[in-house]
């Protein structure tokens, strides 16, 4: 028997990543899933996003695992997208249990830079995107009376970075939902936390433009550089970029019984990095190349 037995499980961006990580795990446990990605590239954003081939290999893991799985192209800029899958999912499953707002973009500039079009774009998929979808599932679970909502932070939900503050600022507003959701939802039984993932090892962090501005340079940024790098980030030994299964399994135990009366929670799944003093991704990386580090 599996932890999510009987369970269904809504997840926005999950067509690759740790969208499709956390799709895998919950269908392994027992859920039926619904998946949600815009399946296109947006321009703000420091790389290419997921595709439709993408999400057609996400439905074909998760119905390998015998589950069943509606997926759609679909934007979290849109509540009416958002709605619909709902929608649907209740009209298919009969319900809709957990739901992970995982859907989120990263744009790199200094602050003075950053175009009114690309602040609204990551604000609005980061942030706002993380409100649609806990809109969209909160009618449906308060007339239930049960629920697990988690919502896909950072830790730059709990800390400044350099040249991302859209991104940051959207992952502080997000714990601002999570605080006051897991108030407002609680008394219909409606669980509500938050997911605080360090640096993971998915396409957004291996793509070129993200490797170029940990590394500080357009054309200097490579995999083998960044991982050795980012063992600097951890507190625990052989950590690094961290596998997407570390974050999807703290997803499932929110998403279970097992957590039955935790709400609320902010859960850093970061090897350890929030207890580090003054890291900075940008600063420690020009340093490394000045400092001739190498992957070796």
């Amino acid at each position: 028997m599996g932890r999510l037995d009987g369970k269904v499980a809504l997840i926005t961006g999950g067509a690759r990543g740790q969208g499709r990580s956390h799709a895998l795990t919950l269908a392994r446990e027992g859920a039926d899933v619904l998946v949600l990605d815009v399946a296109a590239d947006i321009g703000a954003a420091a790389y290419g996003m997921a595709t439709p081939e993408d999400l057609a290999r996400t439905i074909s893991e998760v119905e390998a695992l015998g589950r069943r799985i509606i997926a759609v192209e679909g934007d979290v800029r849109s509540q009416e997208d958002l709605d619909q899958l709902v929608e649907r999912g209740i009209s298919t499953f009969g319900k809709i249990d957990i739901g992970v707002a995982n859907a989120g973009i990263v744009s790199f500039d200094e602050l003075w830079k950053i175009s009114e079009d690309d602040w609204a774009t990551v604000i609005d998929i980061n942030l706002s995107g993380v409100w649609r979808t806990v809109k969209a599932l909160a009618p449906h679970m308060i007339e239930r009376r049960e629920g697990s909502l988690i919502l896909i932070s950072s830790t730059n939900a709990h800390e400044g970075g350099e040249y991302r503050l859209s991104y940051v600022a959207a992952k502080h507003g997000v714990s601002g939902i999570v605080r006051s959701a897991a108030l407002e939802l609680g008394q219909y039984g409606i669980r509500v936390n938050e997911v605080c993932p360090g640096v993971v090892d998915t396409p957004m962090m291996n793509s070129q433009g993200t490797l170029d501005w940990l590394a500080g340079g357009e054309g200097l940024g490579t995999p083998d550089l960044v991982r050795k790098a980012a063992e600097s980030f951890c507190v625990l030994a052989d950590e690094a970029l961290l596998d997407p299964q570390r974050i999807s399994d703290a997803v499932l135990w929110l998403a279970s019984e097992e957590s039955r009366a935790v709400t609320g929670l902010e859960m850093h799944v970061d090897a350890g990095h929030r207890l580090l003093p003054g890291i900075n991704a940008p600063t420690f990386y020009n340093q490394a190349y000045a400092a001739g580090i190498s992957a070796d």
